[in-house]
C-alpha cells in the first residue's frame, strides 16, 4: 500500500473533470492538481512545446513525491505521454477520446469529435480512429476559444453559446448520433449541450475510464492508499487561483486551492 498522492496536470481547469471521477472512484486518495492556466490552450501549441510543458508538470509533482500521474488533458497525452512513460519510473494515465465506445453504439454509424487542434493533429488520436472506427464516419471539429472562455469563467456567455452552437449545428446536419467530448474542459459545456442537441445524440466522454484505469493501476502495483480517512485535495494554478475555487466543491471536501508559479 502506498499513502503518497496522486498527481494530476491539465492546460487549465478542464482535467478538475477527471479529479472528479477519480475522487468518486478513490475517494481515500490524496491528489495534487496542477491547472497551467498560464500556457493555455495547450491545443494550439507545438508539439515541442506540449512536451516543455508536459516535463515542466511531470517533474513538479515528482518533486511533491507523487506515486502516479495522470495526465488530464487530451493535447498532451496525445503529444507527449510516449515520452514520459519512456523517461520516469512511474506509472502515467492518458487520456484519449472515447472513439471506441461512440462507434460501437452509434445507430447511424456517424459520429462527431470535438476536440483541440493538437488532439485532432496528433498520431494517436489518428490511429484510434482507424483502430476503432472502421465503418464509421468520424466529424473531426476543432474547438478554437472554447478552452480560453472556460479558463476566463465565462460559461454562460453568449459568446461561448454562439461559437458552440457554430461548432455543433454543422455536425447535426450530417447526422451524428454520438458527440465524443475530445478535451478535458468540455464535459463543463455538457448544460450548454444538451439544451442544443436532440434527444438522439449521446454525449460522450473519457472521465468514468480514465478513472477506472487508474485505479487498475494502482492496484497492479500495489499503490493503492490504505487510509481510512478521505483523501485531502491541493488544486494550484499558476494563473488565477479563484478560476479553480469557483467550480470546485470548496465546502464539501478537505481541498484547497492556491497560486503556484511552477
Amino acid at each position: 500500500m502506498d499513502n503518497r498522492p496522486i498527481g494530476i496536470f491539465d492546460s487549465g481547469i478542464g482535467g478538475t473533470s477527471i479529479w472528479g471521477e477519480l475522487q468518486e472512484l478513490l475517494p481515500y486518495e490524496d491528489c495534487i492538481y496542477l491547472a497551467d492556466s498560464k500556457n493555455a490552450p495547450y491545443g494550439e501549441k507545438s508539439k515541442e512545446r506540449i512536451l516543455e510543458f508536459s516535463i515542466k508538470n511531470t517533474e513538479y509533482l515528482l518533486a511533491l513525491e507523487c506515486k502516479l500521474i495522470v495526465v488530464a488533458c487530451n493535447t498532451a497525452t496525445t503529444n507527449a505521454i510516449e515520452y514520459l512513460r519512456e523517461n520516469y519510473k512511474i506509472p502515467f494515465i492518458g487520456i484519449e477520446p472515447a472513439i471506441k465506445p461512440a462507434a460501437i453504439n452509434s445507430k447511424s454509424k456517424i459520429i462527431g469529435v470535438l476536440a483541440t487542434k493538437g488532439t485532432l493533429s496528433s498520431g494517436l488520436f489518428h490511429s484510434t480512429s482507424k483502430n476503432h472506427a472502421a465503418g464509421i464516419t468520424v466529424l473531426e471539429q476543432r474547438g478554437t476559444g472554447l478552452v480560453e472562455l472556460i479558463e476566463q469563467g465565462n460559461l454562460q456567455s453568449d459568446e461561448l453559446y454562439a461559437l458552440l452552437a457554430g461548432y455543433i449545428s454543422p455536425m447535426l446536419e450530417k447526422g451524428m448520433d454520438y458527440l465524443v467530448l475530445g478535451c478535458t474542459h468540455y464535459p463543463y459545456l455538457i448544460p450548454i449541450l444538451k439544451k442544443m442537441l436532440p434527444e438522439n445524440v449521446t454525449i460522450i466522454d473519457s472521465g468514468q475510464a480514465v478513472a477506472r484505469q487508474t485505479k487498475l493501476v494502482l492496484e497492479k502495483f500495489d499503490l493503492l492508499s490504505n487510509a481510512s480517512e478521505l483523501g485531502s485535495h491541493q488544486f494550484c494554478s499558476n494563473k488565477n487561483e479563484k478560476v479553480l475555487s469557483n467550480i470546485l466543491p470548496l465546502s464539501k471536501l478537505n481541498l484547497t486551492v492556491s497560486f503556484k508559479d511552477f
